[in-house]
């Protein structure tokens, strides 16, 4: 299943980009369709393109299902294993659990979230947030990508209703709990598979500078309104906010109107993604940035707007199932992350835990994001003795 995967949306330096409903992030749907066809799994996409692959227990209850996965979809660039490796494994934990003899008390399903990175619409986890009503379908289905197409114009071209965008309460009312494995986003784990305590805050906001475009080599610069220059200080102006604060900020992306080199920039677009230990720390850090962006601003005759693009407070993954996954995978470490994920998401609706495989070089979002074949191989294992404890009937009690 890996080396199926691997070249698809890789580019000649090793980044993947596999954008939601782009060419290769389709393949890695029908790759999804076709190993949930090799185990004849009942497939089920709902209305937000989330699909999900059900293996039913015997006489076919649908209720208090386990559910597992991850996504497919890539940052620009991004790591091989960010996402496909919690999809590939849990197929291979349905596979080893049939090998085993193990027959669910409920059904697991594996599920690959859409829109997971917000790579192309600008909200990240937007799959499970529309899935868990945690953001408007209205607001959803105008969101835009890069060449200005909407979410709903992207959503109705691959055969869904932008209409029917939102909470999917039946499907949410089936799962007794989301368990997702991912890749360690660092280098914190000493061991191949550790357990998760929780998602530190984190979120992303929109720096709008506007000021006047204008001829680079005949404008004096007394008389220029370059926007460029507010943003260059308040890139800075992040760095200090996160160093007083304890935090995390980083401008990663522009958008420059209209990116000639002889031109002066009419307008530019900043994305901040910042996140830290605590919801005050990370709301401190964001005012600050906004305080110095709009002193900065004024002084160069700029006009700036901020807004806020997605949130998500601290979450701390539920104690007893926690402790579900520990008993099942005795001696494994307990860590946070400060990565977001659908788990996340999720865990306002539903019960949620989350496994890491170690990652050595602890680089993620980059080519170099990495797990050695052994520990791919023991996170399966545990996945597998998680998902075992949690079907069978009667439930294991943990100690």
């Amino acid at each position: 299943m890996w080396a199926a995967l691997l070249p698809v949306g890789r580019g000649a330096d090793g980044g993947y980009s596999r954008f939601t409903w782009t060419g290769p992030e389709l393949d890695c749907r029908a790759w999804f369709l076709d190993e949930a066809s090799r185990r004849d799994l009942e497939v089920e996409r709902d209305a937000n393109g989330n699909l999900f692959a059900w293996w039913l227990p015997p006489g076919g209850a649908r209720s208090g299902a386990v559910l597992t996965g991850s996504h497919l979809d890539s940052v620009p660039g991004g790591g091989a294993f960010d996402g496909p490796l919690g999809v590939v494994s849990a197929f291979a934990a349905l596979d080893a659990l049939r090998a085993g003899g193990h027959v669910p008390a409920r059904p697991i399903g594996v599920a690959a979230f859409a829109e997971e990175e917000g790579a192309r619409f600008g909200v990240a986890c937007l799959g499970s947030r529309l899935l868990a009503g945690a953001i408007a379908p209205e607001r959803a289905r105008g969101l835009r990508d890069g060449a200005g197409r909407t979410f709903a114009d992207a959503a109705a071209a691959n055969g869904l209703d932008p209409d029917a965008l939102g909470p999917d309460e039946d499907l949410l009312s089936r799962v007794s709990c989301y368990v997702e494995l991912h890749v360690e986003q660092g280098r914190a784990l000493g061991v191949p598979v550790g357990v998760a305590t929780s998602i530190v805050p984190h979120g992303r906001w929109r720096l709008d500078f506007t000021g006047e475009g204008n001829h680079a080599g005949t404008t004096l610069l007394p008389d220029r309104r370059d926007p460029m220059l507010p943003l260059a200080t308040t890139i800075l102006a992040a760095r200090q906010a996160a160093d007083r604060h304890a935090t995390l900020a980083t401008i990663g992306k522009l958008d420059v109107v209209p990116g000639g080199v002889n031109a002066i920039p009419s307008a530019v677009t900043a994305w901040l993604d910042a996140r830290g230990p605590i919801d005050d720390a990370v709301r401190a850090t964001v005012a600050d940035i906004e305080r110095d962006a709009r002193a900065v601003a004024a002084r160069h005759g700029v006009a700036v707007a901020l807004a806020e693009e997605s949130y998500t407070p601290v979450v701390d993954f539920p104690r007893g199932l926690r402790e579900r996954l520990l008993a099942a995978l005795p001696g494994a470490p307990v860590l946070p992350t400060g990565a977001g994920h659908d788990a996340g998401i999720l865990a306002s609706r539903i019960p949620t835990a989350m496994l890491f495989v170690r990652n050595p070089t602890g680089v993620s979002h980059a080519p170099a994001e990495h797990a050695d074949h052994a520990d791919a191989l023991a996170g399966v294992r545990a996945l597998t003795a998680v998902l075992a404890d949690l079907t069978r009937d009667p439930p294991v009690t943990p100690r």
